[in-house]
C-alpha cells in the first residue's frame, strides 16, 4: 500500500527540487553526485518509514522550520527524499521571542527535526526591530538569521514550506497595495538560495500529510490574530471570497501569480538592458538620460527608475508606487520641480537632460 495522497504529493513536489539541487551540486561545485544505488537504511524515524543515510560530506540543504504543519510537512519529506539524492539534510528554527516560552517551543521543535534524521538542527534566537511594522521586522530577523545558517554550513539552499494558499494571500496582500505586476506575482519558487517547493500545494494537504504520518505540529497563534494583516486575509477576507465567488479561489488567485511572474520577468529583462542605455559611460554618478527614459513604454521606464532608485541606496520593500509615480514626473512632466527625497535618504533630481540617484550625506 502506497503511502497518503498528501504525503505522495508533498514528496514529489520536494523530490523535483531537490533533483534540480543535486543536479547543481554534481556540475557547479566539489560534490559529486554518488552512484544511483540504493543508500543504506538505518533506524526507522517517526513516519514509521526507513530512513536513509547520506554519503559523508554530500551537499547540504537546510529546511526552515517553525514547527507549524507546512514547515514539518516540508521537513519530513526532506528527511526522506535527500539522501536517495545524495543530499544531507538539515534544519533551522527561529524563536522570534514574540510569545511566552517560545524558546523552550524552539527547542521542542529543534528536537523533533532531529528525531527525523536532519542533521544539523539549529534553534536561533533573534533580535526583532520595529522597522516596517511587526510583520516586517520578524520576517526580516527570520531571514537574517536563516542567511547566516546557510552561509556557516556552506548549504546548497533554504527550503520554505510556503504552500499554494500563502500564495494567494500575497497576491491579495499586493493588489491591495497597489504595487503592480511584480507584487501580483507573488512569491517566486526560487530566489537566490531560497526554494519554496510547495507552492503547488494546498495548505490542507501539508495538514493531512502530517496527521497521516503521525506528525506533531504546533500551531502559532499569531495566524490566528487578527492584529496581522495576512492572518486577516486568511481568516476573513479568502473565505468571503470563497463563499460568494465560489470554490476554487486559492487556486485562480496563485495561477495569476504564475502569469504574472513571467510578465514580469520578461520586463525586467528589458528593464535592464534598458538601464545600461540609458546609463552614460562617462558619468561617474550613473545618470539616466531623461529623453531616452520617456521614450520606453511606461511598464518598463518605471522599472528602470525602481532599479535606480535601489541602487542608490533605497531599501526595495520601502519603494512603493507612489514613489516611482513622483519620480516618473522627472521625466514625463518635468517643469523644473525640484529634487525627490526617497526611502533610505536617497535623492533623486534631474540635471541638464539627466536623472541623478545619490545618497544624501548628513550634511546634505
Amino acid at each position: 500500500m502506497g503511502p497518503h495522497p498528501a504525503v505522495a504529493a508533498i514528496r514529489l513536489a520536494v523530490r523535483r527540487t531537490l533533483t534540480e539541487l543535486a543536479a547543481h551540486a554534481a556540475t557547479g561545485s566539489t560534490f559529486a553526485a554518488p552512484p544511483p544505488t540504493p543508500p543504506r537504511q538505518v533506524s526507522a524515524d517517526p513516519t514509521r518509514l526507513p530512513r536513509a543515510q547520506a554519503p559523508a560530506g554530500a551537499p547540504l540543504v537546510l529546511v526552515a522550520c517553525s514547527g507549524g504543519a507546512d514547515s514539518m510537512a516540508l521537513a519530513v519529506a526532506t528527511a526522506f527524499e535527500a539522501p536517495k539524492l545524495g543530499l544531507r539534510a538539515g534544519a533551522v528554527t527561529v524563536d522570534h521571542g514574540l510569545q511566552p516560552g517560545s524558546a523552550d517551543r524552539a527547542q521542542e521543535v529543534a528536537d523533533r527535526l532531529r528525531g527525523l534524521g536532519l542533521d544539523p538542527v539549529e534553534a536561533v534566537t533573534v533580535d526583532v526591530g520595529h522597522h516596517g511594522g511587526p510583520e516586517a521586522a520578524a520576517r526580516t530577523a527570520r531571514y537574517a538569521a536563516m542567511d547566516d545558517a546557510a552561509t556557516r554550513h556552506d548549504a546548497l539552499a533554504v527550503l520554505l514550506g510556503h504552500t499554494r494558499d500563502d500564495q494567494a494571500e500575497t497576491v491579495l496582500l499586493g493588489l491591495a497595495r497597489g504595487s503592480g505586476a511584480r507584487s501580483l506575482a507573488g512569491m517566486p519558487p526560487r530566489a537566490g538560495r531560497y526554494r519554496r517547493p510547495l507552492l503547488e500545494v494546498g495548505r490542507a494537504a501539508t495538514r493531512q500529510a502530517c496527521v497521516a504520518q503521525g506528525v506533531t505540529v504546533w500551531d502559532d497563534p499569531h495566524n490566528t490574530d487578527p492584529a496581522f494583516t495576512r492572518s486577516r486575509v486568511r481568516h476573513e477576507v479568502l473565505p468571503v471570497l470563497e463563499k460568494h465567488l465560489g470554490g476554487g479561489v486559492v487556486e485562480a488567485l496563485a495561477r495569476t501569480a504564475r502569469l504574472f511572474r513571467d510578465d514580469a520577468d520578461a520586463l525586467d529583462s528589458w528593464a535592464a538592458e534598458a538601464e545600461q542605455e540609458m546609463r552614460a559611460a562617462t558619468d561617474p554618478e550613473g545618470s539616466l538620460d531623461a529623453d531616452g527614459l520617456a521614450a520606453l513604454p511606461p511598464a518598463v521606464r518605471r522599472r528602470v527608475l525602481r532599479r535606480a532608485a535601489v541602487r542608490a541606496g533605497s531599501p526595495p520593500g520601502d519603494l512603493f508606487a507612489r514613489h516611482l509615480e513622483a519620480i516618473e514626473q522627472l521625466v514625463t512632466g518635468w517643469r523644473g520641480q525640484g529634487p525627490l527625497h526617497l526611502p533610505g535618504g536617497v535623492e533623486a533630481r534631474r540635471r541638464c537632460g539627466r536623472l541623478l540617484f545619490r545618497t544624501q550625506t548628513p550634511n546634505a
